[in-house]
């Protein structure tokens, strides 16, 4: 479950979608059906496009479905699919991969990118977590505390992307779980895409973030450049807001932001409902039951 990328034509046009998954496939026979691939791949509506490198897979928005179900989790149809390393298959446990999602509101002005205090946001996120976690537990899930930064921000403010990682620790879990995101930034929105991993493969993740960074780009009309002030929508938070998990957002607006995690079976999906707030649901990850015995 953890790392997928684009292929070489449209997602528009990608083979045909699976069936519902059988219930009764073990892993393997799952990922029998899975269709992956590599190559030149477009997001979208001629969003984005991926360019897969060897050593890495691409699987399109409903195959990407299909693997959220299997780890037992509810459907998420706004992917824009999955990148996964060639090495490990999605559904095996030491797979990875990097889901794939975009949020279009607005562009994001990066004027607060040169000036922000980290650790001050850090705070400030332990701090919400904390808060969080007694309506958490009321509600039946796991809590969870934010240990710190596995990986500092950085902010490229000639290409606009982004990226920063979170360690976090589940109540009865000695396993830490690593929360790795990348941002980018462009005339209508933000690209999304966040690691599925665990604090074990942080150094993997961390190794693969470069070339994850390097295969996605906004095509042309999409890019950050193309803004044009006066018409185009600005979005209502900065950098900082993406990093802390809040979107200042009108009264009413609720927007989730898909940031999953899987580590110790589980898979957190990380929702936003206000500036400089988050609110955690959390669903266990089940693995694909075997087939049953005759």
């Amino acid at each position: 479950m953890r790392l997928h990328l684009l292929f070489a034509f449209p997602v528009a046009l990608a083979a045909q979608q699976l069936d519902s998954v059988p219930k009764h496939l073990t892993p393997e026979q799952l990922d029998a059906r899975l269709r992956y691939q590599q190559g030149s791949v477009v997001l979208g509506r001629s969003l984005a496009t991926l360019q897969i490198p060897s050593g890495y897979r691409y699987l399109d928005p409903h195959q990407t479905d299909e693997v959220i179900q299997a780890w037992g989790n509810p459907p998420d149809p706004k992917t824009l699919g999955m990148i996964v390393p060639s090495a490990a298959s999605p559904l095996a446990a030491e797979g990875w991969a990097v889901i794939i999602t975009y949020d279009e509101n607005g562009y994001v002005k990066d004027t607060d990118a040169a000036t922000m205090n980290y650790d001050s946001l850090l705070n400030q996120m332990r701090q919400q977590v904390e808060a969080d976690n007694k309506e958490r537990e009321e509600q039946g899930y796991h809590t969870f505390s934010l240990v710190g930064w596995a990986e500092p921000p950085h902010y490229d403010g000639a290409s606009h992307k982004l990226y920063w990682a979170k360690e976090l620790a589940f109540a009865g879990e000695h396993q830490h779980t690593l929360n790795y995101n990348i941002r980018i930034l462009g005339r209508g929105g933000v690209l999304v895409l966040n690691a599925v991993a665990t604090m074990a493969q942080i150094d993997e993740v961390r190794n693969a973030t470069p070339a994850v960074l390097a295969m996605v780009d906004f095509n042309p009309g999409h890019r950050y450049g193309d803004f044009i002030p006066g018409k185009d929508k600005v979005a209502e938070y900065g950098v900082a807001a993406l990093i802390v998990g809040g979107i200042a957002a009108k009264a009413g607006l609720f927007k989730i932001l898909l940031a999953a995690l899987i580590a110790a079976k589980k898979l957190v999906i990380i929702g936003i409902a206000a500036i400089g707030a988050f609110f955690r649901k959390l669903f266990k990850k089940k693995p694909p039951q075997t087939a049953a015995p005759a």
